[in-house]
Formats: C-alpha cells, structure tokens, sequence
C-alpha cells in the first residue's frame, strides 16, 4: 500500500526565496487591482467628488465652506482621492491575494476557508466605511459647523477636509476588521475564547479609551458611536474565537 502523506508533505517545502518571489507576485497582482480600481474611480470622479464626498458637509448647519489655498490644489486633491478610492475598491482583490499567500501555511481542510475569509474581511471593511460614512461623519461634522462663536466664518482648506473625511472612513474600516484578526489569531492558537472572556473588563476600558482616541471630536456621542460598535465587534469575536480553536487531540 503507499504510504499516506502528512500535512507538511501535502503542504510542500517552500524556501525562503520561494517565499519572496511568492509575496512579489501578490503584491503586483495587489498593485495591478489598486490600479484597475483608481481607473474606474477616474471614470466617476466628479460623481464621487459632488455627489459622496462632498454631500457631509452640505449638509451642516451652517453648510462648511470649503476653500482651495493652492494653484493646484483641486489636482493634487483629485489624484488622492482616485488612489484612496482605488485601493478600496480593490480591497477583494488585496485580501485575497493576502490570503492566497499565507495559503501554503495552511492545512488542506482550512484552505477551503480561504474564499469565505476573504467575503467576509472585505464585507467587514467595507461596512466600517460604511458606519464612518452615514454615521459618524455626519455627527462630526455637525458638532464642528456649530462649535464656537458665529463671529468666526469657517473657511476650512478643501485638503484638509478631505484628509479627514479620507482619514475617519479608513480607520473605521481598519477597525471593524477586529473579528477578523481574531479568527486568525485564534486560528495560530495565540487568542483564546478563554482569554478574552476573562479580560473582558479590560478590553472595555481599552475599548472606550481607543475610541476617545480615535474620534475627531471630543464630544461623547461620538465616542459612544464608535466604541458601542467596538464593544459589539469584540463579543462577535469571542464567538469567533470560540469556533476557530484548532482542534486538538
């Protein structure tokens, strides 16, 4: 009878310079997608401009004047906002070829994971955009059109506005990928069910101060429309982490 493979026979040796021109490869194919995605957002530009990116702060009270300070300010802004825009719609395309390239350290009955893996990291991303979008933005922006005497015109630099509608919407996507970290970790054995339940409290503080933190205004509602997501990311992730436990004999 031959002899049955094990796990690492299946799985291959790769050497170290195997492993380079593996990551190569998927960053290229990364960099082609982010470059697919900044051509289509170039199609729709002035739809994205006008119709999302600007939509937050027309809607304030008072509506936020917003002022170009440079010759070619609008052109540099525009460029930015094609390449952000690109690298989001190519978010699919990047996680997969992160997970593709973690693959060969995989055993074969959790490679077929790897399609769902990457569903779901980009449904988690995507919604954290999302949240910061329809949520949090609109809160920060109107705190900031009402704060402060009416004797001050607010004329913000149009860059600076987009820095910070740019900055808000990606650190919510970063965020919201809290259950994905933890199925990983969970996955390598390093996070426990166990663990996290135990430091619960913990986390909750960290959690609050994390999201004090990250929010652009110092105002508690928009701490709690952070953190109060956060805290709910964080008991998904215990089921997570409770459902990925490798198996052991």
């Amino acid at each position: 009878m031959p002899e049955e493979k094990t796990d690492s026979q299946e799985l291959g040796e790769m050497s170290f310079l195997d492993h380079l021109e593996e990551f190569r490869w998927r960053l290229i194919k990364s960099l082609i997608g982010i470059v697919i995605g900044a051509i289509i957002a170039g199609i729709f530009i002035d739809y994205i401009m006008n119709d999302f990116l600007l939509a937050p702060a027309r809607k304030t009270q008072p509506p936020l004047e917003l002022i170009n300070l440079k010759p070619y300010g609008q052109l540099v802004l525009y460029m930015e906002v094609i390449l952000v825009c690109g690298v989001i719609i190519s978010i699919p395309n990047i996680f997969y070829q992160l997970w593709r390239f973690i693959e060969p350290g995989l055993l074969p009955h959790e490679r077929r994971y790897i399609s769902s893996i990457v569903v779901f990291s980009s449904f988690c991303f995507l919604g954290g955009i999302a949240f910061a979008y329809f949520i949090m933005l609109p809160t920060a922006l109107k705190f900031f059109a009402a704060f402060g005497t009416q004797e001050i015109v607010n004329n913000i630099a149009v860059n600076e506005y987009f820095s910070f509608v740019i900055s808000v919407m990606l650190t919510a996507g970063i965020v919201f990928e809290l259950p994905m970290v933890s199925f990983f970790l969970s996955k390598l054995g390093i996070l426990t069910p166990v663990f996290m339940k135990k430091y619960r409290k913990h986390a909750i503080v960290l959690i609050l101060l994390l999201a004090g933190l990250l929010t652009p205004s110092p105002d508690i509602t928009s701490q709690l429309l952070l953190g109060v997501p956060l805290l709910i990311l964080y008991e998904i992730s215990i089921l997570i982490s409770k459902s990925s436990q490798p198996k052991r004999d």
